[in-house]
């Protein structure tokens, strides 16, 4: 089956246009890598909540809005090569991630897939 990495992460609401380009310039690595596909969502309907929510795990401020997105790859194998080849490219080294996110605040994780329909 298949595998997937997650992320969600807080980014600054001014810097959507900055976050399109570098998540552009470092999804077309991941692709290159390996990936079958990388999805990128802006948060619009992403409510606080009471114990536990998307903007508390990732300690969104008022000025941030939650980006939710994960890259489909075929097996975990493929991911483990793929991420580490895409994690030594030079184009993501470049890309600039800390001038648009605080990466501290990520939150990221590897599933396999047990479920497709």
């Amino acid at each position: 089956m298949s595998y997937v990495d997650g992320f969600v992460v807080a980014v600054p609401t001014a810097r959507k246009e900055a976050y399109l380009q570098m998540a552009k310039a470092v999804d077309a690595v991941f692709k290159e890598c390996g990936a079958l596909g990388v999805v990128e969502c802006w948060g619009d309907d992403v409510p606080e909540g009471k114990l536990t929510s998307f903007p508390m795990a990732v300690q969104r401020k008022a000025d941030e809005t939650v980006v939710f997105s994960w890259i489909m790859w075929p097996d975990r194998a493929t991911r483990d090569e793929g991420m580490k080849k895409a994690m030594a490219d030079a184009r993501v080294q470049a890309a600039g991630s800390a001038d648009v996110f605080d990466g501290k605040r990520m939150i990221f994780g590897g599933f396999q897939t047990i479920l497709s329909l």
